[in-house]
């Protein structure tokens, strides 16, 4: 059936309720179905380098059944059950699938980011409770293997790290040299350390235990998105499947190639196409571990499509920007069309991606705690450009505002929070963390995502913010989406970032940060002056600008907000204390988890009162970066 409008929606859901459609209970049955279905068709490939004619391995579908039992018997085989919880700090690799979907047959699966740094994953290794780490193998120029060594130092828990080495997808004579290059992994070490290949080999390509016998937790994802601290959210086998119902119902077929160079700890990767490849039979394409951000790939990017005959391209705005910046050399007639997720799409470099490429772009939405899928510009309908589509079939979204201590729906074109049901959210148990569920329902069903977004008469869903990231300017909200979307209609700026900077009379006053296009020259003042006509709202036009060579970003491409206010505290109190001449420097900012950004001072021979004297007007609070002793 086709998904073009919101009639097309209701059909879908008038035809019988999601519970009575034929989906498995477990990933394990659906993988089975799959594999028998389409046994010699090809199922994920990958390649450690980006050349068109680079060495590549390719699994069928009955290929990752069988491994996916083996990775699954070897975790059980080293004391995981249904609620014991598999890690994996892993570049994108076969064998990060096959940890993937292993880990989440034997018990519950952990992706973890491995641009995270030792204390973040050794956090997140402690908070879920991880007994097992997959990762890399010490190899040339990656410090995923030191990282996570230091981390399981931190992480008692763990029992076993199985090292997976990325030597074997190499050809000669790079595969000889890497032996003798390799780094080294120092320290003590309270774990047993194993070779990943070796010990899956030993197991048989059946299941040696029974398959779960219904619904359950099966993964763990972190995230932190553009907040802050990461937070860890529960995905049901059940939220899984959806995900995966959803691409095979409307999007998939066994026939299409999907080029996804998106990481494999992300739920846009992991279940929006992941799901739906074991859902539909199609084929996924992941190109170097480090996937758009690997060597090449921007270069090769076209000609991968070509080798691949890729019929889908998943991407997110920071990729499709650098696309723009290369000509299409290949042939790339088999696409039919890019999925965009992440963050919002300029309407200009819409417009070029399409013209350059001939290529159709449809943006959705989604997010961790709702195991991702929300919403999409339909394939076969209207694509408002903007807009982030129509709710998928079985997802309820409604944007709602407190009123008298009680949430009301808003109205067309209204602005609330944008609140989730469907049958990936997993209401009321969303996170690990007890208190962190508190509050984020509203009637004990719909999430609430807080992000800022309306729904149009049409019904397609717009986000207009993020709640957490209003700037409080004396009390007054201000949205920081109308100071983005303002300073992105200028011809030099290619992304922006509005964030509230510290001010010792207004609380927050408005600033914002810049990425420019390739080659274009512009001015910090030059920008203010822009913004000072093009944000209409005067108390929203920023106070200061900065240009940075690149804004820092999440994985999946959205401006990581966090690190802009670090970047603002430090401006702005280094500035307070050298008006006042007092010698002490703010010499970097951290995440407290309970008091959240903290500045650190190194005295430079001043006192706590003399720093308290400038410093005592602004909200954030500081601490001495030696002693950590709290101001």
């Amino acid at each position: 059936m086709a998904f073009a409008t919101m009639e097309d929606r209701a059909a879908l859901e008038a035809e019988k309720p999601y519970e009575q459609r034929d989906v498995p209970d477990t990933l394990w049955a659906q993988l089975e179905r799959t594999a028998q279905a389409f046994p010699n068709r090809p199922a994920v490939s990958y390649q450690l380098l980006s050349g068109p004619n680079d060495k590549a391995e390719t699994l069928t579908w009955a290929e990752l059944r069988d491994r996916t039992a083996q990775v699954a018997n070897l975790f059980r085989s080293l004391g995981i059950g249904e609620t014991d919880v598999i890690a994996y700090v892993l570049p994108n690799a076969n064998e990060t699938v096959t940890t993937l979907l292993g880990g989440a047959v034997a018990g519950i699966v952990n992706p973890i980011n491995p641009l995270l740094e030792p204390e973040q994953i050794a956090s997140i290794l402690r908070e879920t409770g991880a007994k097992v780490v997959v990762t890399l193998k010490p190899f040339p120029k990656t410090d995923v293997p030191q990282k996570v060594h230091e981390a399981v130092r931190h992480a008692p828990g763990v029992t076993t790290v199985l090292e997976v080495d990325l030597n074997r997808y190499l050809t000669p004579p790079k595969k000889w040299i890497v032996p003798f290059v390799r780094p080294k992994l120092e320290g003590p070490r309270h774990t047993d350390y194993k070779c990943f290949r070796k010990e899956v080999a030993k197991q048989p390509k059946t299941l040696t235990f029974a398959d779960s016998k219904g619904d359950r937790v099966a993964a763990y994802f972190h995230t932190g998105g553009t907040t802050g601290m990461p937070k860890v959210a529960q995905h049901l086998y059940s939220g899984m499947l959806y995900n995966g119902w959803l691409g095979s119902k409307l999007l998939f077929t066994e026939e299409d190639s999907v080029m996804c160079p998106l990481p494999l700890f992300h739920v846009f990767a992991c279940h929006v196409i992941l799901m739906a490849m074991v859902r539909s039979g199609a084929h996924v394409v992941f190109p170097t571990p480090a996937g758009y951000r690997g060597e090449g790939v921007f270069d090769n990017f076209w000609k991968l499509c070509e080798r691949w005959k890729t019929t889908f391209v998943i991407t997110v705005p920071t990729a499709v920007s650098a696309l723009m910046q290369r000509t299409v050399d290949a042939d790339i007639s088999t696409v039919k069309t890019a999925f965009s997720g992440s963050a919002p799409m300029p309407m200009e470099l819409f417009k070029r991606f399409e013209t350059a490429c001939g290529v159709t772009i449809c943006e959705g939405y989604g997010l961790t705690e709702a195991t991702c899928l929300v919403s999409v510009n339909p394939p076969d309908g209207e694509k408002k450009v903007g807009s982030v589509g129509i709710p998928f079939p079985y997802t309820d979204v409604k944007i709602l505002k407190v009123k008298d201590g009680q949430p009301v729906n808003c109205g067309p074109d209204e602005i609330g929070e944008i609140c989730v049901s469907n049958p990936g959210v997993y209401a009321g148990k969303t996170y690990t963390e007890v208190d962190k569920n508190k509050g984020l329902f509203h009637f004990g069903t719909h999430l609430r995502t807080g992000d800022l977004g309306r729904l149009d008469a049409d019904g397609y869903l717009w986000i207009t913010g993020r709640a957490k990231d209003l700037i409080i300017r004396g009390g007054h909200n201000i949205d920081p989406a109308e100071i983005e979307e303002a300073l992105l209609t200028h011809p030099a700026v290619c992304f922006a970032g509005a964030i509230g900077q510290p001010d010792a009379h207004s609380g927050e006053l408005p600033c914002a940060f810049v990425e420019l296009v390739d080659g274009a020259t512009v001015t910090e003042a030059e920008l203010l002056e822009y913004a000072k006509v093009h944000v209409h709202e005067r108390a929203a036009q920023p106070k200061h600008m900065t240009i940075l060579d690149e804004l820092p970003k999440t994985a999946v491409g959205k401006v990581f907000k966090p690190d802009l206010r670090k970047h603002a505290i430090t401006r702005v109190y280094n500035a307070a204390l050298q008006a006042a001449e007092c010698p002490a420097r703010v010499v970097s900012v951290v995440d407290d988890k309970s008091r959240g950004l903290v500045a650190q001072l190194k005295p430079n021979g001043a006192s706590e009162h003399d720093v308290g004297r400038v410093l005592g007007d602004f909200t954030r609070p500081w601490e001495w970066a030696e002693e950590k002793a709290t101001a």
